[in-house]
């Protein structure tokens, strides 16, 4: 399902029938729009942004007890930036010509903060629903990282540097790769 939503958002994206979708969904979230709230959103960006992403991979590197689940969750989101770049030169979209809060260069799809946060924060939440915590703050862990996920993704249509086709595409690449790798991760369990 997720590889056939996939195909059908980046058909839609390079046969450009998505005017309406995104123009729709900018103007919804950027409906109330004010300097207060434009710092906030670039605030919650960054956390989908590269800097980020290579501090919490690194953090959890030392931090964490698991060393191999460690390497896995940083292999894996350097794996899924290789995808997004190799995406964006094959699809070439050009970026949202609307009100641009922030600079933001090369293509727009599919959304790499979108990726990069659902890759990194999506592979969180596999081994945090699979450890032994306790189920409470399981459930708050794994709420409070998908609200992440759903806000950088919005905070990147909001700064007018991204098509929600372009998040939802990197949504769904992400989650398709998670699922790849969570199986190539129990096979390898098994041997």
């Amino acid at each position: 399902i997720l590889f056939f939503l996939l195909v059908l958002d980046t058909t839609l994206v390079i046969l450009n029938k998505t005017y309406s979708l995104d123009n729709f969904i900018y103007n919804l979230v950027t409906s109330n729009m004010n300097s207060s709230l434009t710092n906030i959103v670039k605030i919650i960006t960054n956390l989908g942004s590269g800097f980020t992403i290579i501090t919490i991979c690194l953090l959890i590197l030392i931090i964490h007890k698991n060393k191999v689940e460690g390497i896995e969750i940083c292999t894996f989101s350097f794996l899924s930036d290789i995808v997004n770049k190799i995406f964006k030169i094959i699809i070439r979209r050009p970026r949202p010509q609307v009100l641009r809060l922030i600079k933001q260069g090369g293509y727009s799809f599919p959304s790499g903060h979108a990726m990069a946060s659902m890759s990194l924060y999506g592979l969180l939440i596999y081994f945090i629903y699979k450890s032994n915590l306790n189920k409470k703050v399981k459930i708050f862990l794994i709420v409070f990282l998908l609200i992440i996920i759903l806000l950088v993704g919005l905070s990147r249509i909001y700064l007018g540097v991204h098509f929600v086709t372009d998040i939802i595409g990197g949504y769904l690449t992400s989650l398709l790769l998670i699922l790849i790798y969570i199986n190539l991760i129990k096979n390898q369990e098994k041997k």
